[in-house]
């Protein structure tokens, strides 16, 4: 995994601009950065495809798990009230769309997991789409050598997903908060993948949907949601005040309340628990149980709820990092073990692993100044140049 140097292309911001992607810089800063880009060989790439896969179906055993046992439901703070819907999601078999494993990874030593983002659609535009088109204007131009590759046939897995979770059409609502750029984009482009699975896209504001007479959940014309896809957290929907209206209101969603099990940090010491020593995991415990003293004093706490990179807090040797603070942790914490991603340039990447339905998708790669990813850590390209 070597991290190239490049003059980006003159024209890439109108490129941008073109297909969608007006979020290349946030607050001022670049988001998108095609200064650099990532090689892998392709022994790396399905490196970190099979840890994808194989962490996936361990997650998924523990989901079939988890639905069966109050203790594990209330150790990862699913409120009391809603177990049953979140279990009965679960057996009847709503479908999932999408998730995404962070990993580090230095291409030499086994990918290693630091969470699994299995509710949020973070980066996915940008790995479909944009950074494909960059790699085939890098080849046409000369930048990269002919035969170059990608890990990454996302936009395809998710447009196929589409048509395999709603065969027969339909319409399918789609939501998210319309003043927030890079969610409405994201959903847009998502929008975009489902009419061309067949579907008839729909979207409301994450504001402005509301009940009617029978308990089902309508949008602003009053037009029944069946199913939606929402950017919007399972972890917060459950203390939301309309809560209780979620199962009765038949809606399908996307992804289903099960996934709740899995995009929650006390996953990984469920997983350690079951999988102790894998080469894909990282020691991890929840904070009060008493094998966390077996890291000592380095390692990582974490909330069992938090987003791009918030209240995370890396100590070592005894001396904690500073913390972006946003207030999480009032559920819980878990410590992992210390294992800063690899610094390449004076950079920290992180790589996320998308999963479509079961399978491997594609890969993304976050970069920052330092080993916690946050909001606006840069988005870099990569390319397979075996």
């Amino acid at each position: 995994m070597i991290r190239h140097q490049v003059q980006p292309r003159w024209n890439w911001k109108e490129e941008a601009e073109r297909v969608g992607f007006t979020f290349h810089h946030m607050e001022g800063q670049a988001y998108w950065d095609e200064s650099a880009w990532y090689g892998f060989t392709l022994a790396q790439a399905e490196e970190i495809e099979t840890a994808s896969e194989t962490l996936h179906a361990m997650c998924l055993d523990f989901v079939g798990e988890a639905v069966k046992s109050e203790r594990i439901m209330e150790r990862l703070a699913i409120p009391e009230a809603h177990r049953d819907y979140v279990a009965e999601t679960w057996t009847r078999g709503d479908p999932s769309l999408y998730g995404r494993f962070d990993f580090a990874y230095d291409g030499k030593g086994p990918p290693k997991l630091y969470e699994y983002n299995a509710d949020t659609p973070t980066s996915i535009f940008e790995t479909a789409v944009f950074q494909w088109l960059w790699l085939e204007a890098r080849i046409k131009d000369g930048t990269l050598p002919a035969g170059s590759d990608q890990f990454n046939s996302l936009f395809e897995k998710l447009r196929d997903r589409f048509g395999a979770i709603f065969p027969n059409g339909g319409y399918v609502h789609f939501s998210s908060d319309p003043d927030h750029v890079e969610d409405r984009q994201t959903v847009k482009f998502l929008e975009d993948l489902a009419v061309q699975a067949g579907l008839t896209p729909k979207f409301v504001s994450i504001h402005d949907i509301g009940l009617d007479a029978d308990g089902r959940f309508v949008d602003e014309q009053n037009d029944i949601i069946q199913a939606v896809f929402k950017l919007y957290p399972w972890e917060m929907m459950l203390r939301e005040d309309y809560a209780d209206n979620v199962a009765a209101s038949k809606t399908q969603f996307l992804e289903p309340a099960w996934k709740s099990l899995l995009s929650n940090k006390g996953l990984l010491p469920m997983l350690w628990e079951r999988h102790g020593g894998h080469p894909n995991l990282l020691e991890t415990w929840f904070e009060d149980d008493p094998g966390a003293a077996a890291l000592g004093d380095s390692y990582v706490r974490k909330p069992l709820f938090s987003r791009e990179g918030a209240n995370i807090e890396l100590v070592e040797n005894g001396v904690s990092e500073p913390v972006f603070d946003q207030g999480y942790g009032a559920e819980g914490w878990i410590r992992q073990a210390l294992h800063k991603p690899p610094k390449v340039d004076g950079n920290y990447p992180i790589i996320g692993a998308w999963i479509v339905g079961e399978e491997a998708a594609g890969m993304a790669i976050r970069e920052d100044s330092g080993p916690v990813t946050k909001n606006l850590s840069r988005f870099l390209p990569h390319a397979i140049v075996d």
